[in-house]
Formats: structure tokens, sequence, C-alpha cells
């Protein structure tokens, strides 16, 4: 990949902050936008916007042809087996709490065992923590090992002897970046009788996902991640279980028929695309899919790898820095602290170089309990990215460390 080349599509990484070059190492938590993206959007409210779905005039057609056609290129991206088994949410968090609340609404019941594990973002807790609280199912967590950042994937049989409607993980961690084993979990879960729920947020956009392959029931990705717009995300589902599953949200539609005595829904998508949807986020998400895909994703994982790589070893050279997860195999992220500093001072001083990192517990609240700790600051790599920028932020750490030690 010509590096150089790729960061000239993205208008904002070309600017100074705090009078410094932008250094943006923040990707796990949003990406930046490419030219062709923002475009895209541009384009389709200056010539095309009107609802969709509704109108039978050439706005209205256009609309939709354009909101179908990005449901039928995230269907390709995932290679699913139907486009019909692409809905459109607000991002990962959303896909996650409506899968959950479907179940909650009419499969699952009192008593019944949810597996998780202890690795995982609050969009794949609280879900399920709400659903105990409301109708008691249990939750049943596959254990981290602290020191290698891994998954104690020796209990998962146990585990699994307890007959679980749900098993439901991330993919890759976006606080230790363990990239967990999740075609070989789907396939035990599925032999145990389980339902299968992939967190794909660190993952989609950096990596191949094959559906088929991974033999999962149900993915959730965030576009805002992988060079989309904010405020989309997909869902995907085997149709024949969102079929089977009940609506979460009514309104316009989703719905067959309406009476004052009842109503009758749409088979997937549309019975969980209640409302307008985020038709020029659609679009948006469309464009960076073509974006990626011409990068090719798994030259973006390899550069991923390198980076994270190469970032470990850098910043492993600092006096007292601890470093997550595990040293080897990880995804594109490196999360780290200083002795005798808050994260939060790391990211604030981090920004007076230009440095964007993110500090705090990264929604990972029980992992850090599990780690003992309460925050940490996170580098996040994207193909945007250089081994110079991690130099600089590996120098740029020792002043901060200098700095803390003796502000004079």
């Amino acid at each position: 990949m010509d590096i150089e080349a790729l960061r000239g599509d993205f208008p904002i990484l070309h600017q100074q902050v705090q009078g410094k070059p932008l250094v943006y190492l923040d990707s796990a938590a949003s990406s930046q936008k490419p030219r062709s993206v923002i475009d895209a959007i541009v384009h389709y409210y200056e010539h095309d916007h009107s609802n969709v779905h509704r109108g039978s005039h050439e706005l209205g057609n256009r609309a939709t042809d354009a909101y179908e056609q990005a449901r039928s290129r995230v269907a390709t991206f995932l290679n699913t087996a139907h486009p019909e088994e692409i809905i459109f949410t607000r991002g990962t968090t959303e896909g996650m709490n409506l899968i959950a609340l479907s179940l909650g609404f009419g499969v699952l019941k009192a008593g019944d065992l949810i597996i998780t594990t202890e690795m995982e973002h609050h969009a794949n807790l609280v879900p399920w923590h709400m659903l105990a609280e409301r109708i008691g199912i249990k939750i049943a967590y596959i254990p981290l090992i602290p020191e290698t950042g891994l998954l104690d994937l020796s209990t998962l049989p146990g585990l699994l002897d307890r007959k679980p409607k749900v098993v439901s993980l991330t993919h890759i961690s976006n606080t230790l970046g363990t990239i967990n084993p999740i075609e070989k979990i789907c396939a035990e879960a599925r032999k145990a009788g389980a339902l299968t729920i992939i967190d794909a947020a660190q993952s989609a956009g950096h990596r191949l996902l094959d559906v088929q392959k991974i033999g999962c029931d149900f993915l959730s990705f965030s576009g805002h991640k992988i060079c989309g717009p904010t405020g989309i995300g997909v869902l995907y589902g085997k149709k024949e279980l969102l079929d089977s599953l009940p609506p979460v949200f009514g309104g316009g539609e989703m719905i067959s028929t309406v009476t004052l005595e009842g109503s009758t829904y749409k088979e997937s998508p549309s019975r969980f695309e209640a409302g307008t949807p985020n038709i020029a986020g659609a679009v948006g998400l469309h464009a960076a899919l073509d974006y990626l895909d011409a990068i090719g994703r798994e030259n973006i994982r390899l550069y991923d790898e390198e980076l994270a790589s190469y970032a470990w070893q850098k910043l492993s050279e600092l006096p007292g820095i601890r470093i997550i997860g595990p040293a080897a195999e990880r995804a594109g992220l490196v999360t780290f602290t200083l002795p005798d500093m808050h994260a939060h001072d790391i990211g604030t001083l981090a920004d007076q170089y230009g440095i964007a990192l993110r500090a705090g517990h990264h929604c990972n609240q029980p992992l850090m309990k599990k780690l003992g700790l309460t925050s940490t600051a996170r580098a996040s790599f994207y193909f945007y990215n250089t081994r110079q920028e991690i130099d600089y932020l590996a120098e740029s750490l020792v002043k901060i460390r200098k700095f803390f030690a003796d502000p004079r």
C-alpha cells in the first residue's frame, strides 16, 4: 500500500492541533473519513434526497435504489446468503441491543443461560443485564487469563454442557487487541444448540469477514469505525431466524397491516427498520466499503498487525510501562499504563503534542477490574497511520513522563 497516497484521501489528517501536526491514534473509537465518502454523502443530499420505500416520484426512486444498493453492498462485504439478512442500525451498540431485546421479547425466558466473556464491551454486557433484571435470564462468562490477555477456552465445554440459549462475544477486544477464534467458538456453540452473536465493531473493515465461514447467527458492526459516517451500522442475521423474531420498534414501514385491534409485520429486514432510516448514512457506508475493498482488507489486516507489533516493540522500551493484552497475534491497537500517571493525564498531555489517544476504561469496566486497573491509555491504528507516528508517540511519552515527574 502507498500509505502517503492513502493519507492524501483524508482531509482531516492535514491539520495542526496545539500547533503540532495531527497524529490521529484513536481509530478504534472512530476512524476518519476519506474524501470519497464525504463526496458520496454530499452528492446524495444535493441530488437524490427523498424518503425511501414510499414515494412514486423520481427522487424517491433514486433514494430507495441507493439505500437498497447499500444493503446489497453490505451483503457482499459480509458474504451473506441474502441481502435481506442485512438490517441497518445506528451502530454496533444498537445492533447488539436490538437482537438481545428481540430474543427477550419472544425466545428467552427466566432461567435461560447466556454465555459471554470477561473481555466484553458494555454493548455486549448491559443488554443482557437488562434482560436478567426484566425476565430473569442467567449469564455466565468465559474467563480471561490476565497474564496473556486470552480467553480461557478450556472452560468452554463445561459452560456449553449447561445448554445455553445464546453465546455472544467480541471478535476483537477494543482494549486488549485480542483476536478471538470465533469460528471455533461458533462451531462448538452450534453443536450445543446455542445461537451465536458476534460483536465485530473492531474487526469489520480491518480484515475479511465471511459470516457463512464464521458460522454465526448474528453479527453487528458500526460504519463510523470503518471510514463510514456516524449513525449507521449493520446487524446481520440469518433470514429464517430474523423472520421468526418479533420486532423491537414499531411504526411506519415495518408493518403489513394495522387496524385498531392490532398489527401484523413484514419479513426482515423491514420488520426491524421502523420509520425513516439513515439513508445518507447507508450511502456513505456503501462508499466506505468500496474504498476499503479497493485497498484490500487482507492488506489492511497485515498492515494493522505490523503497526501493532512495531508499537509494542517501541513502547515496551519505555521504563515502567505496562502494555495490556497479548504480545503477539494482536489487532491494530496497543493499550498501556505508565507508572504513577492516570490515563487521562497521559491523554491530556499527549494532546499537547498533537497526538489523539483514547484514555479511560474504554467501556470495559469489568475487564479493567479483572486486570486490577481503573483506566488505561490506548493508541489504535489504521492504514493511514505510519511507523513515524509511532516513533513520535514513543518520544512524546518520554517527555510526558519527565514533565509529570518534574513539571518545572
